[in-house]
Protein backbone atom coordinates (compact mmCIF):
# COMPACT_ATOMS: atom_id res chain seq x y z
CA UNK A 1 0.00 0.00 0.00
CA UNK A 2 1.59 3.48 -1.15
CA UNK A 3 1.51 6.79 1.39
CA UNK A 4 -1.49 7.64 -0.43
CA UNK A 5 -3.62 4.49 0.94
CA UNK A 6 -3.93 3.20 -2.43
CA UNK A 7 -2.01 0.01 -3.94
CA UNK A 8 -0.99 1.69 -7.25
CA UNK A 9 -0.34 5.61 -5.90
CA UNK A 10 -2.66 8.63 -6.06
CA UNK A 11 -5.05 9.55 -8.68
CA UNK A 12 -4.89 12.55 -11.44
CA UNK A 13 -5.62 13.54 -14.43
CA UNK A 14 -6.46 10.05 -15.74
CA UNK A 15 -9.07 9.07 -13.79
CA UNK A 16 -12.64 9.49 -14.10
CA UNK A 17 -15.51 9.30 -11.84
CA UNK A 18 -18.20 6.28 -12.81
CA UNK A 19 -21.43 6.60 -10.40
CA UNK A 20 -23.54 3.76 -11.44
CA UNK A 21 -26.89 3.72 -11.36
CA UNK A 22 -28.28 6.06 -8.36
CA UNK A 23 -31.48 6.87 -9.51
CA UNK A 24 -35.42 7.22 -8.63
CA UNK A 25 -36.63 4.15 -9.83
CA UNK A 26 -33.83 2.65 -7.26
CA UNK A 27 -35.31 4.40 -3.96
CA UNK A 28 -38.51 4.57 -2.36
CA UNK A 29 -40.93 3.63 -3.04
CA UNK A 30 -40.32 1.50 -5.66
CA UNK A 31 -40.07 -2.27 -6.01
CA UNK A 32 -36.36 -2.01 -7.15
CA UNK A 33 -35.81 0.12 -3.85
CA UNK A 34 -32.16 -0.19 -2.41
CA UNK A 35 -32.80 0.73 1.49
CA UNK A 36 -28.77 1.75 1.65
CA UNK A 37 -29.24 4.61 -1.19
CA UNK A 38 -29.93 7.28 0.66
CA UNK A 39 -27.02 6.31 3.52
CA UNK A 40 -24.67 6.34 0.69
CA UNK A 41 -26.02 9.42 -1.86
CA UNK A 42 -24.29 12.18 0.77
CA UNK A 43 -20.82 10.24 0.05
CA UNK A 44 -21.41 10.41 -3.80
CA UNK A 45 -23.09 13.84 -3.42
CA UNK A 46 -19.56 15.36 -2.18
CA UNK A 47 -16.98 13.21 -4.11
CA UNK A 48 -19.42 14.75 -7.42
CA UNK A 49 -19.32 18.07 -6.18
CA UNK A 50 -15.91 18.00 -6.33
CA UNK A 51 -15.23 16.26 -9.50
CA UNK A 52 -18.01 17.22 -11.34
CA UNK A 53 -15.87 17.51 -14.42
CA UNK A 54 -14.50 14.48 -13.88
CA UNK A 55 -18.11 12.81 -13.40
CA UNK A 56 -19.93 9.99 -15.67
CA UNK A 57 -23.53 8.89 -14.95
CA UNK A 58 -24.50 5.51 -16.14
CA UNK A 59 -28.52 5.20 -15.76
CA UNK A 60 -30.46 1.97 -16.10
CA UNK A 61 -33.43 2.17 -18.40
CA UNK A 62 -36.17 -0.62 -18.24
CA UNK A 63 -38.13 -1.84 -21.25
CA UNK A 64 -40.99 0.49 -22.16
CA UNK A 65 -43.35 -2.55 -21.67
CA UNK A 66 -43.66 -5.94 -20.57
CA UNK A 67 -42.30 -8.81 -22.65
CA UNK A 68 -39.37 -6.28 -24.58
CA UNK A 69 -35.99 -6.97 -24.85
CA UNK A 70 -33.86 -9.89 -26.28
CA UNK A 71 -34.08 -13.11 -25.05
CA UNK A 72 -33.86 -14.01 -21.46
CA UNK A 73 -34.87 -10.00 -21.42
CA UNK A 74 -37.79 -10.58 -22.72
CA UNK A 75 -38.60 -12.72 -19.65
CA UNK A 76 -37.30 -10.60 -16.97
CA UNK A 77 -39.55 -7.86 -17.88
CA UNK A 78 -42.82 -10.12 -17.87
CA UNK A 79 -41.70 -10.44 -13.86
CA UNK A 80 -40.92 -7.15 -13.44
CA UNK A 81 -43.55 -5.56 -15.57
CA UNK A 82 -44.32 -3.17 -12.72
CA UNK A 83 -40.60 -1.46 -13.54
CA UNK A 84 -41.21 -1.05 -17.51
CA UNK A 85 -41.21 3.19 -17.95
CA UNK A 86 -44.95 2.48 -19.29
CA UNK A 87 -45.99 1.42 -15.68
CA UNK A 88 -43.26 4.06 -13.47
CA UNK A 89 -43.19 6.94 -16.26
CA UNK A 90 -39.72 8.39 -17.69
CA UNK A 91 -38.69 10.99 -14.57
CA UNK A 92 -38.13 7.46 -12.60
CA UNK A 93 -35.10 7.07 -14.57
CA UNK A 94 -33.63 10.52 -13.58
CA UNK A 95 -31.09 10.61 -11.30
CA UNK A 96 -31.68 11.46 -7.52
CA UNK A 97 -31.93 14.84 -7.05
CA UNK A 98 -29.35 15.88 -4.92
CA UNK A 99 -27.19 14.83 -8.18
CA UNK A 100 -29.16 15.93 -11.08
CA UNK A 101 -27.86 19.47 -10.76
CA UNK A 102 -23.91 18.61 -11.41
CA UNK A 103 -25.20 17.61 -14.66
CA UNK A 104 -23.48 19.89 -16.79
CA UNK A 105 -20.43 18.86 -16.75
CA UNK A 106 -21.39 15.97 -15.05
CA UNK A 107 -22.11 13.58 -17.95
CA UNK A 108 -25.01 10.84 -18.53
CA UNK A 109 -24.38 7.49 -20.21
CA UNK A 110 -27.72 5.69 -20.64
CA UNK A 111 -27.53 1.65 -21.04
CA UNK A 112 -30.70 -0.92 -21.16
CA UNK A 113 -28.61 -3.53 -19.43
CA UNK A 114 -26.74 -4.25 -16.34
CA UNK A 115 -23.42 -3.44 -17.94
CA UNK A 116 -22.59 -0.13 -19.27
CA UNK A 117 -19.89 -1.71 -21.38
CA UNK A 118 -21.47 -2.87 -24.81
CA UNK A 119 -23.32 -0.37 -26.07
CA UNK A 120 -20.05 1.72 -26.64
CA UNK A 121 -20.78 4.93 -25.76
CA UNK A 122 -19.23 5.20 -21.76
CA UNK A 123 -15.92 3.60 -23.63
CA UNK A 124 -15.97 6.15 -26.16
CA UNK A 125 -16.15 9.16 -23.39
CA UNK A 126 -13.70 8.03 -21.70
CA UNK A 127 -11.09 7.37 -24.98
CA UNK A 128 -11.89 10.80 -25.92
CA UNK A 129 -10.46 11.75 -22.27
CA UNK A 130 -8.24 9.20 -22.25
CA UNK A 131 -8.57 7.75 -18.75
CA UNK A 132 -6.52 4.69 -17.71
CA UNK A 133 -8.65 4.95 -14.39
CA UNK A 134 -12.25 4.40 -12.74
CA UNK A 135 -13.47 5.62 -9.32
CA UNK A 136 -16.82 3.41 -9.23
CA UNK A 137 -19.72 4.28 -6.58
CA UNK A 138 -23.38 3.57 -6.84
CA UNK A 139 -25.24 0.40 -7.17
CA UNK A 140 -25.95 -2.67 -6.86
CA UNK A 141 -22.87 -3.77 -5.58
CA UNK A 142 -23.54 -7.37 -6.81
CA UNK A 143 -24.96 -6.54 -10.24
CA UNK A 144 -24.69 -3.40 -12.25
CA UNK A 145 -21.67 -2.66 -9.76
CA UNK A 146 -20.25 -5.79 -11.15
CA UNK A 147 -21.06 -5.80 -14.44
CA UNK A 148 -18.93 -2.11 -14.49
CA UNK A 149 -16.11 -3.66 -12.50
CA UNK A 150 -15.78 -6.69 -14.43
CA UNK A 151 -16.21 -4.85 -17.60
CA UNK A 152 -13.54 -2.06 -16.60
CA UNK A 153 -11.28 -4.71 -15.84
CA UNK A 154 -11.31 -6.52 -19.54
CA UNK A 155 -10.77 -3.61 -21.13
CA UNK A 156 -7.76 -2.80 -18.55
CA UNK A 157 -8.31 -0.02 -16.50
CA UNK A 158 -7.43 0.66 -13.35
CA UNK A 159 -10.43 0.30 -10.68
CA UNK A 160 -10.66 2.24 -7.71
CA UNK A 161 -14.07 0.49 -5.97
CA UNK A 162 -15.58 3.39 -3.17
CA UNK A 163 -16.61 0.50 -0.78
CA UNK A 164 -18.61 3.57 1.47
CA UNK A 165 -20.27 4.51 -1.68
CA UNK A 166 -21.92 1.55 -2.64
CA UNK A 167 -25.16 0.08 -2.28
CA UNK A 168 -27.38 -3.23 -2.62
CA UNK A 169 -30.86 -4.26 -1.99
CA UNK A 170 -29.16 -7.49 -0.43
CA UNK A 171 -26.16 -7.67 2.69
CA UNK A 172 -25.64 -11.07 2.05
CA UNK A 173 -24.58 -10.22 -1.59
CA UNK A 174 -23.24 -7.22 -0.68
CA UNK A 175 -20.78 -9.13 1.44
CA UNK A 176 -20.19 -11.72 -1.12
CA UNK A 177 -19.41 -9.57 -3.47
CA UNK A 178 -17.00 -7.57 -1.35
CA UNK A 179 -14.93 -10.22 -0.38
CA UNK A 180 -14.78 -11.30 -3.96
CA UNK A 181 -12.98 -7.86 -5.14
CA UNK A 182 -10.18 -7.91 -1.93
CA UNK A 183 -9.54 -11.58 -2.69
CA UNK A 184 -9.85 -12.71 -6.49
CA UNK A 185 -9.13 -9.38 -8.44
CA UNK A 186 -6.54 -7.68 -5.92
CA UNK A 187 -4.22 -6.93 -8.94
CA UNK A 188 -6.89 -4.90 -11.08
CA UNK A 189 -9.36 -3.24 -7.97
CA UNK A 190 -8.48 -1.39 -5.20
CA UNK A 191 -10.96 -1.61 -3.03
CA UNK A 192 -10.95 2.00 -0.31
CA UNK A 193 -13.24 4.18 1.48
CA UNK A 194 -14.21 7.53 0.38
CA UNK A 195 -11.68 9.69 2.69
CA UNK A 196 -9.00 7.29 0.97
CA UNK A 197 -10.50 8.90 -2.58
CA UNK A 198 -10.65 12.08 -1.74
CA UNK A 199 -7.07 12.69 -0.52
CA UNK A 200 -5.74 11.19 -3.30
CA UNK A 201 -7.10 12.84 -6.14
CA UNK A 202 -5.01 15.84 -6.64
Amino acid sequence: MSASGLSYGPLGDSCAHVCVDMQRLFAEPSEWATPWITRVLPMIANLVERKAEQTIFTRFVPAERAGMGAGSWSRYYERWSSMTVENIGQEMIELLPPLCSFCPPAQVVDKHIYSPWPEGRLQALLAARQIDTLVVTGGETDVCVLATVLGAIDIGYRVVLVTDALCSSSDATHDALMTVYHQRFAQQVETVEMETVLSAWT
